[in-house]
């Protein structure tokens, strides 16, 4: 019992619901990850493709490995979570962005345009297009894994959560994104419904700016507690699990199918790995 408590932090039942959640948001973080990495190699030659795919998985898992032993740090020093909790925000903010132009007619094309990249455009007339979209896929890795590490970080300060986190994003990568991308290929409204998760963890990241400086506050003590670490969980399950329920019973809100090319993309990235 005493090793549970080590591992899942005081409250079990607390802790389990976590990782429930961070195994959802790294799944979809993963699924994001794939589809980038699947229509930035849909320009080389289909010879280079695999080979860039594979370099590219490799750094994912690397990097996240470096994520993993990085998280611990993470949590020590106070200014990065309220750092990383804007970054939340700022992905939030450009996916709905994205949306808004889209609907307003607007929007650009979805696949990844690695000529206006400031990396590519200074590396591949030196070391080619196929390297120069390799070390592409690696800096959009980094941005991914630092994803990985602020998402687990914003469920919990407990340190071997934070570690079980990284690790699923980890695994993700291989075994449960795929049934991710099945899954939205069903219920398209789960990529909107992940990024109001994560806004809205980016916001209690943020929070800890106010908790730093005013930490005998009422708001910093809730904040600290474990009932805003129970909610987030609790409010995480709801908006994933409800709105499929909704769906599946009374269309609502309503089901759509994904554009093939997307899936088929995503899903051809995780049968690589």
């Amino acid at each position: 019992m005493e090793f549970l408590h080590y591992l899942l932090g005081p409250d079990l039942k607390a802790g389990v619901l976590i990782i429930l959640n961070l195994i959802v948001i790294e799944s979809l973080l993963s699924v994001d990850n794939a589809a980038v990495l699947a229509t930035m190699v849909l320009d080389l030659p289909p010879h280079q493709r695999k080979k860039a795919l594979r370099y590219g998985i490799i750094g994912a898992y690397v990097l996240r490995g470096v994520c993993l032993f990085l998280a611990a740090w993470l949590v020590s020093v106070w200014w990065l979570k309220p750092l990383g909790g804007l970054y939340l925000i700022y992905l939030c903010f450009n996916y709905f962005k994205g949306k808004i132009q889209e609907a307003n007619g607007g929007g650009e094309d979805e696949a990844v345009d690695k000529t206006q990249n400031w990396l590519y455009k200074s590396t591949v007339g030196v070391i080619g297009q196929l390297w120069a979209t390799i070390a592409l896929v690696e800096l959009m890795d980094l941005a991914f894994s630092i994803d990985n590490v602020f998402a687990a970080v914003a469920f919990t300060d407990h340190k071997m959560l934070i570690y079980i986190g990284v690790f699923i994003g980890i695994l993700a990568m291989r075994f449960v994104a795929q049934a991710f991308v099945k899954l939205m290929e069903k219920f398209t409204f789960l990529e909107t419904v992940a990024f109001i998760v994560i806004g809205v963890l980016g916001i209690k990241l943020a929070s800890s700016l106010y908790v730093h400086f005013y930490p005998e506050a009422g708001f910093s003590k809730l904040m600290e507690g474990e009932s805003a670490d129970i909610f987030t969980s609790v409010f995480t399950v709801a908006i994933f699990i409800i709105p499929v329920i909704t769906s599946m019973l009374f269309n609502f809100p309503k089901r759509h199918t994904i554009e093939p090319e997307v899936a088929e993309a995503a899903e051809d990235v995780l049968d690589k790995q």
